[in-house]
């Protein structure tokens, strides 16, 4: 029998990358919401909409929220992010790894990637991630525990997305899961959550036009078994289901939650070669 607090996050205070907007708004609204205090990173010019989700995080005064500007690519400020969340209240119990970029390339153009597109996906979905779970590292190994949730994409699985560099960069955060699940076992546990596609403001920043977007948006919905528009609420209960102590069991794990895209492309594999 499943325990009535098991969801009970009251007191865990929980590190949040990328949170002014999207997965990452979405994602610290819900640990709130199930009674945790959240740092919200964010990046230089997000502050507004960083306080907005403080603000709704608050909205219970049980609960505390902390506004911190980063950039998870500089080491230094990795620490200085985990610094302000023990100053604030001690320990760090949850660290969400969900701050990324992304382009939009045809993976057969491969002249349309430069060396420096790569490094500069690289830097922030894989490198920072890393150097985000390095500085919470000693916390939570001398508390005795922690969880780790890496956002990571169905792309790093099906080898499809935005372009080869993303893609490539998620395929990589997946083997960097299981890698940290292993080496920093027993007392921290590291999992990841692979959404397919979900309409965030991240997406943005790639110049579609409003009829490029519902295209892209509504050929996603169509490309799944489920038929559904998913959305960053949907994800962020996944990650809430892999912070909390309902997956106390679970590490180095990858959970798919893209309404059963994969199903897709691997039944299009069996098509291709019967």
């Amino acid at each position: 029998m499943i325990e009535n607090d098991i969801l009970n996050l009251k007191n865990k205070v929980a590190i949040v990358t990328g949170a002014a907007t999207g997965l990452g708004a979405a994602t610290a609204l819900m640990l709130a919401g199930a009674g945790a205090h959240v740092l919200i990173n964010y990046i230089p010019g997000q502050e507004s909409q960083a306080r907005g989700v403080a603000d709704q995080c608050t909205s219970n005064e049980a609960r505390e929220s902390l506004c911190v500007a980063g950039d998870i690519t500089q080491d230094e400020q990795c620490k200085s992010i985990v610094q302000a969340a023990v100053k604030k209240w001690g320990r760090i119990d949850i660290l969400i790894n969900n701050a990324g970029i992304n382009k939009l390339v045809d993976h057969h153009d491969l002249a349309g990637l430069s060396a420096d597109d790569f490094l500069a996906i690289y830097k922030v979905n894989v490198i920072g991630a890393y150097q985000m779970i390095r500085a919470v590292a000693p916390t939570m190994q001398q508390q005795g525990s922690g969880a780790v949730v890496n956002i990571s994409s169905a792309a790093g699985e099906s080898g499809r997305g935005s372009s080869v560099a993303y893609a490539a960069s998620k395929g990589a955060i997946n083997t960097l899961t299981k890698s940290l699940g292993r080496a920093l076992a027993p007392a921290i546990r590291v999992n990841a959550i692979c959404p397919g596609f979900v309409d965030t403001p991240l997406w943005d920043k790639l110049a579609l036009s409003e009829d490029e977007r519902a295209e892209l948006k509504q050929g996603n919905i169509d490309a799944i078994p489920l038929k559904i528009e998913v959305t960053a609420e949907m994800i962020a209960r996944g990650v809430l289901f892999l912070a909390s102590d309902l997956s106390v069991h679970m590490t180095g794990q990858i959970l798919t939650t893209d309404g059963g895209l994969l199903l897709g492309v691997y039944s299009q594999v069996l098509e291709d070669n019967p």
